[in-house]
């Protein structure tokens, strides 16, 4: 977790020390409501965190706009308070990736981290709800609840199935080994549509780009042509290629900006054929299995409903 002002992390239950408005400046939340943060300031010249509150509603509020709800919560009744809430207790699974993962990291590659929790029954049922993501910013970590996770992976996210592929997992209980068992299910021709589909769209903008404005986000096009790459390979081995070594000089060219953008070009085209022929060939079924990740999901909240954290 990262070392925010006060502790004040990803799943902190807070107070507004200021009244909460909406549009038109209506007030929403008076000054003393309770709510949770669920995305911490990006860098240290930020000082705003997103608090989401019961009734669903999300503010950005400042750092000397909230406090810590456990260091005053002497002064509030306790039904005034969502029920306690510790992020880490919750997680089932945490995994590194991004350029660490992909091996294409240097000296200056942040650590990036993704995972799932599983709401406490408590909290699930509560009129706060679970959040379905916490992101903490300074930690450069990320936190989907379950049900949000398994959705995006049966759309075939591909930043949702890569997590379930990192070669860097760094927490795994007994219900995240069962997920990464049945990760295959997730799996499916969607991944042309996902992966190939964002990749072509991003390539647009960078060409736009280039006319407009004459320059190219050169690791934005290598981390584009690395999902080609990884989702032609999902689609012949049914599974997602995570790490490509295989490919490192060339990619961390690109990404230096020491190849031509016209050789970039014509390897995009490449892959992107590649990944055509990968489609016609692939074994993968036309759906992922939606009742596996649906019976998966009602057992583990069957478990959560009689712990008071996950095993």
């Amino acid at each position: 977790m990262s070392h925010q002002p006060n502790n004040v992390f990803a799943g902190t239950q807070v107070v507004s020390l200021v009244e909460v408005r909406g549009t038109n400046h209506s007030l929403v939340h008076p000054r003393g409501a309770v709510g949770v943060v669920t995305r911490t300031p990006a860098g240290e010249a930020e000082n705003r965190f997103l608090v989401r509150f019961p009734d669903g509603f999300e503010a950005s509020l400042a750092r000397d706009q909230l406090e810590v709800l456990k260091h005053f919560k002497d002064r509030l009744p306790d039904s005034g308070s969502p029920p306690g809430f510790e992020l880490e207790h919750y997680i089932l699974y945490r995994c590194v990736v991004g350029s660490r993962a992909y091996g294409l990291d240097g000296e200056d590659s942040d650590t990036d981290r993704r995972g799932i929790y599983l709401a406490p029954a408590d909290l699930q049922w509560s009129l706060f709800g679970a959040p379905e993501q916490f992101e903490d910013n300074g930690a450069q970590s990320c936190y989907w609840e379950l049900q949000k996770f398994l959705t995006m992976a049966l759309k075939a996210n591909p930043n949702i199935l890569e997590c379930l592929y990192s070669p860097l997992p760094e927490k795994q209980t007994a219900l995240g080994t069962e997920l990464l068992e049945m990760r295959g299910s997730f799996l499916s021709q969607m991944i042309f549509q996902t992966f190939n589909g964002y990749a072509l769209s991003q390539f647009k903008k960078i060409e736009q780009d280039q006319r407009n404005q004459g320059g190219v986000r050169w690791k934005h096009a290598m981390h584009l042509l690395r999902l080609l790459i990884s989702g032609a390979a999902a689609l012949r081995e049914g599974r997602v290629l995570v790490r490509v070594e295989t490919h490192r000089e060339r990619l961390l060219a690109v990404k230096n900006g020491g190849v031509p953008w016209a050789e970039v070009d014509s390897w995009r085209r490449e892959l992107h054929g590649d990944f055509e022929r990968a489609l016609a060939e692939t074994c993968l079924p036309e759906r992922p299995d939606y009742e596996a990740a649906n019976a998966y999901l009602i057992k583990a909240r069957r478990e959560m409903a009689g712990v008071s954290r996950i095993r």
